[in-house]
């Protein structure tokens, strides 16, 4: 068919693009943004001005690794939202440009769809490990941890969410106020490796239905801090590894608690993970559990594809591209949505 999309994302502070021709990548390409580590967080005015010195490169590179003209283009699939108002304003004025210039289709995709979308990268034309649809997915990140029932390419319902905090708002926080830096995930992840993950035990929420909280979690590390560091100023220091490893187990059991209900409710047994706290390696070995021990069908997206990137655009680009789903020029960014 050579349908060849052009994906385009910049949410937050990822600069990317990616090329997927019949659903086949070719190309994918992230610039990543080390400005924000010293603040402790993502500076929206920083990462827009960081996405429009390195749009320019970073679509160039990727049409280049994929081989493929400007004038071979089918369509720009471009993230409207949610995310940084700011750092949208870059991916989407871009889209809008190059399409305008090339009379190429414009295709908008929800960011949070993308991170689904992942789980249909092919990598070849015979790659077919995919989740069947009507399937579940686990959307973990630092803005957002939900339950979705995916049904189809572009119809997801969202069963839970989280009302405060997410997953990965809880590894930030915390690891802010141990003073590890960050993204205080990935730290996280490494120091429970070394620790002991039953030598801390913090509070779990009690709420209906597949919801989450983290809040109460975050309230829970905070107090244990305070506690201790009253008798020992060097507590944090001398258990970092065994608080990493507690807070950690606690925060995959709360997530793996609320996914098994829903999956036994709803009698699904493919499940799939997305999102960047995808590649937390406890989180993975916890669905690989789901495999062992109840063989039910997992999914976990390989690393490349957990954080945000423009593959996961290009992907849901393509399979609106096939239903005909298209928007124009008038499309503007969004900050704040989720899937209905």
């Amino acid at each position: 068919m050579n349908i060849t999309i052009l994906g385009i994302e910049s949410s937050c502070d990822d600069t990317s693009a990616a090329v997927i021709r019949d659903g086949i990548i070719l190309s994918n390409v992230t610039a990543s943004q080390a400005v924000h580590e010293q603040y402790g967080g993502v500076v929206p005015e920083l990462a827009s001005r960081a996405h429009q010195q390195n749009i320019i490169p970073v679509v160039d590179k990727a049409l280049k690794d994929a081989g493929v003209a400007p004038e071979d283009l089918s369509a720009v699939a471009f993230t409207r939202g949610p995310g940084l108002m700011g750092s949208l304003l870059v991916g989407v004025s871009f889209a809008k440009g190059l399409a305008l210039a090339r009379n190429l289709k414009l295709v908008e995709v929800n960011h949070l769809q993308g991170h689904v979308s992942a789980h249909f990268i092919k990598r070849s034309a015979d790659d077919d490990n995919q989740p069947r649809f009507p399937f579940l997915c686990l959307l973990v990140s630092g803005g957002n941890s939900q339950i979705l029932l995916v049904k189809d390419y572009m119809d997801m319902e969202m069963i839970g969410q989280t009302i405060d905090d997410a997953a990965g708002e809880a590894f930030d926080k915390c690891a802010k106020v141990m003073g590890l830096g960050y993204p205080g995930g990935p730290l996280i992840d490494r120091l429970a490796k070394s620790g002991n993950p039953d030598a801390f035990r913090f509070a779990k929420p009690s709420i209906q239905g597949y919801d989450y909280s983290f809040s109460g979690l975050k309230t829970s590390f905070l107090y244990t801090l305070r506690d201790n560091l009253k008798l020992n100023p060097d507590f944090v220091e001398d258990n970092k590894e065994d608080l990493c490893a507690s807070l950690q187990k606690t925060v995959i059991d709360i997530l793996m608690q609320k996914l098994i209900k829903a999956a036994k409710d709803l009698k699904i047994t493919e499940i799939a993970l997305a999102g960047g706290v995808s590649a937390n390696s406890g989180l993975r070995s916890a669905f690989e559990e789901l495999h062992t021990r109840r063989g039910w069908r997992v999914f976990v997206p390989p690393f490349a594809f957990t954080t945000d990137n423009a593959a996961m655009i290009a992907c849901a680009g393509y399979h609106k591209y096939l239903k005909g789903i298209f928007c124009d020029q008038t499309a503007a960014p969004f900050s704040k949505t989720t899937i209905k």
